[in-house]
């Protein structure tokens, strides 16, 4: 494991405190083999402290997915929040930025959607994870009611849409979107690609 700060904890909110310090390892490290003894030796506290907050790893795991979420949903609102023309720019701009996200958070991203962000246990992450879901819903229902993208199920767009930018993050986490392999501007043209089945044909 790659050194990180020690964040010694001297008083006030220790579950902020113990989150911070994994979210900071998970940073430094790209993946969450730490311990719950590790988390609070960075922190500053006794290895008993963290079960004052987190039953386990795996609900400080589960959180850290959950703050990710939210992120991760700001971060496109934000995206889309400028003065965009139309709904396909918005699309491509909120798919954008979920890849840069993704890119600039891989350990955090790789774990919101792995096993042990298990959201069928902790009903705040399902609820973290699907009001960003939310987001791709109505921007593809606003595209639907101006003209923009066909008017077909949205479940089935929303799918295919999910399936193709997480597709693309995760290449792109893992270094796979080799010029070679897929040209020079893969994202931009394999969502002008995705955009271009979504659209009504003028």
């Amino acid at each position: 494991m790659s050194e990180t700060k020690d964040r010694p904890y001297h008083h006030g909110d220790l579950r902020r405190a113990l989150i911070d310090t994994a979210l900071a390892m998970l940073a430094a490290d790209q993946n969450w083999t730490f311990t719950l003894r590790e988390v609070a030796r960075r922190t500053g506290v006794s290895h008993a402290a963290p079960y004052k907050h987190f039953r386990d790893k795996g609900a400080l795991l589960r959180e850290l997915a959950r703050i990710g979420f939210v992120q991760l949903g700001e971060t496109i609102i934000a995206a889309m929040s400028s003065n965009l023309p139309s709904s396909r720019a918005q699309f491509m701009a909120a798919a954008q930025a979920c890849i840069a996200f993704a890119l600039g958070n891989s350990g955090l991203y790789r774990l919101m959607f792995s096993s042990d962000a298990d959201k069928t246990i902790d009903p705040q992450l399902h609820d973290a994870a699907m009001n960003t879901f939310r987001i791709l819903l109505q921007l593809l229902e606003k595209g639907q009611q101006d003209g923009s993208f066909r008017k077909v199920a949205i479940n089935a767009q929303a799918a295919a849409s999910w399936a193709q930018v997480h597709g693309l993050a995760m290449l792109a986490i893992s270094n796979q979107l080799l010029e070679e392999k897929v040209g020079p501007a893969p994202v931009p043209a394999a969502l002008d690609v995705l955009l271009d089945g979504l659209c009504c044909q003028k």
